[in-house]
């Protein structure tokens, strides 16, 4: 029989056809759950020994927190109705409504300037922190937190059509806000100048925001600020006004103090960060706060506070974490020593924990029968 030869352009009939690539995962026992599974059984002992071990874990963490937040020095004084008081004896005016705080507190004409004294009770190591407290204002409410423009906070051009989240604050005699939104809107703009007897404390106020706020997320001015709080000409837009007028010269980035306050807290009593006394205060120092008391927070019942505060490793004055660990901790040992007394006095045989493999078929018969 005559032998077929193939040319050079015949398919290579003995040549292994190429693989078809599979979207198949590879087989191991992680992708396919079989691995081998913990079903630990919750014996007494397992119980008390574990709760044994969380108390044991939880109690010096609470007493080291305590111990921490112990050293901690904070002093703490309310001055929105101190203010009032001393406006209604310097001024001879009545302040007992609600109306007339208010209209006082927005007559652009009516001084507000008042002195408060602080007396330190402890020796007080630097940095102290100065914070300004609010109460009853709530910076979580979902329009409040919506109403601004990050784009323009970065520092971009301004359009009328950009400003849509900005409301109700976007607009001005049919100009945009800059910067727009009730947040900015609401600037806090209560100011204090310290002496430390009767000679003038300085306070530092650089490096009080986040650092990813001053890089990240604010930017310079844009080129059509600035339209900001300032009072206006227009009578008729000066109950627009909230908060304090930025600086045209400095850019947002800037302003910390503008850049903390855009930082929505997530309670309605919160504190923001003013500044820090660097020097150290002593016992029976007196600390003279001269403060301009123009933040209306009048009208919905708010208060007022300045909060000078030292800090230790956990952070600031506060007892909360170091009570939870204390008390979970001590549950955790009332519990262990309970189930200790009922085991003992009313004891419990355990199951044969052999019969839980079903792989055995004479011990899957022998429970079968059992049913």
């Amino acid at each position: 029989m005559a032998r077929t030869h193939l040319n050079d352009n015949s398919p290579n009939l003995l040549q292994t056809p190429p693989k078809i690539k599979s979207n198949k995962p590879k087989y191991t026992k992680f992708s396919q759950q079989e691995l081998a599974g913990c079903k630990p059984v919750m014996t007494p002992t397992y119980v008390m020994a574990t709760l044994m071990l969380v108390g044991a874990i939880f109690i010096p963490i609470g007493s080291i927190s305590l111990h921490a937040v112990g050293g901690v020095v904070e002093i703490v004084k309310r001055y929105e109705d101190v203010c009032l008081i001393i406006a209604s004896t310097l001024q001879n005016i009545t302040l007992s409504t609600i109306a007339q705080k208010v209209n006082y507190i927005q007559d652009p004409t009516t001084p507000k300037n008042c002195t408060i004294t602080l007396t330190i009770p402890h020796y007080m190591k630097q940095p102290v922190y100065v914070y300004y407290e609010l109460q009853n204002f709530y910076q979580n409410h979902r329009r409040y937190v919506k109403s601004r423009d990050d784009a323009q906070l970065k520092g971009k051009f301004v359009t009328s059509s950009s400003l849509a989240s900005c409301k109700p604050e976007d607009f001005l005699d049919n100009y945009p806000i800059v910067p727009c939104g009730l947040i900015a809107w609401s600037f806090f703009n209560d100011s204090y100048v310290f002496t430390l007897n009767n000679v003038s404390l300085p306070i530092n106020k650089t490096s009080i925001a986040w650092q990813s706020d001053i890089k990240v997320k604010f930017g310079a001015q844009p080129s059509n600020f600035p339209n900001n709080n300032i009072n206006s000409t227009n009578s008729s837009t000066n109950s627009w006004i909230g908060g304090g007028a930025l600086n045209p010269g400095v850019a947002l980035n800037h302003n910390e103090d503008f850049l903390v306050w855009m930082r929505a807290a997530a309670l309605p009593n919160f504190r923001k960060l003013w500044g820090r006394i660097e020097q150290n205060l002593y016992d029976g120092d007196v600390v003279t706060i001269n403060i301009l008391n123009v933040y209306n927070t009048y009208s919905f019942h708010g208060k007022k506070k300045i909060v000078l505060s030292t800090s230790s490793w956990i952070g600031g004055k506060n007892n909360f974490l170091g009570c939870a660990y204390l008390c979970i901790g001590c549950m955790c040992f009332l519990l262990a020593f309970s189930f200790f007394l009922m085991y003992r006095q009313w004891p419990r045989a355990l199951g044969d924990t052999s019969y839980f493999s079903w792989h055995n078929s004479s011990q899957a018969k022998i429970c079968l029968e059992h049913l």
